[in-house]
């Protein structure tokens, strides 16, 4: 049971990352990137791993899927698709697109490590308290940092991106 569930999410994840790709519309782009990001928190949810699947959603569906929707907004999008693509420019994106695909599936294929085996278990919550702890005790100057440093480049984004009055 786990196993199709895990080949149903990665297929689907598989379908929403060829629609990032292939989506004319960038707003499209970026919900389906948020689709393919739930897709694999719901994959590390089937391998026990719920703190990955949680940092997952917030990190990356809450936090920089919001950013990326607030540049996508702020751009002028119409003049960027015109500059987006060069004429003639995708038959050989294309052939390496293939040969990537053909070369991932026979390693994959010949790799004995994707075989049906029992996940390991953890040692439980101990391991998320010990992650809190070191992160708000022993690195919680990096932490606030980095926390402000984002909020830096958060204005920095909104005041390029105002229009100048007047």
């Amino acid at each position: 049971m786990d196993q199709g569930f895990f080949l149903l999410f990665a297929a689907v994840a598989v379908i929403t990352a060829l629609t990032v790709v292939l989506a004319r519309n960038p707003v499209h782009s970026a919900l389906a990137l948020m689709a393919c990001f739930l897709q694999v928190s719901a994959i590390f949810v089937l391998l026990e791993a719920p703190l990955l699947a949680v940092i997952q959603i917030f990190v990356y569906i809450g936090a920089i899927m919001v950013l990326f929707l607030f540049v996508i907004m702020m751009i002028d999008v119409r003049e960027a698709v015109l500059q987006r693509f060069l004429p003639g420019g995708n038959l050989p994106a294309l052939i390496l697109l293939v040969l990537l695909g053909v070369e991932m599936l026979v390693l994959v294929l010949w790799s004995d490590r994707f075989s049906v085996v029992e996940p390991v278990a953890m040692g439980g919550g101990d391991d998320v308290r010990q992650l809190g702890t070191a992160l708000f005790a022993d690195y919680l100057l990096p932490f606030e940092t980095a926390s402000v440093i984002l909020l830096a480049a958060l204005v920095g984004a909104i005041m390029l991106a105002r229009k100048e009055q007047g």
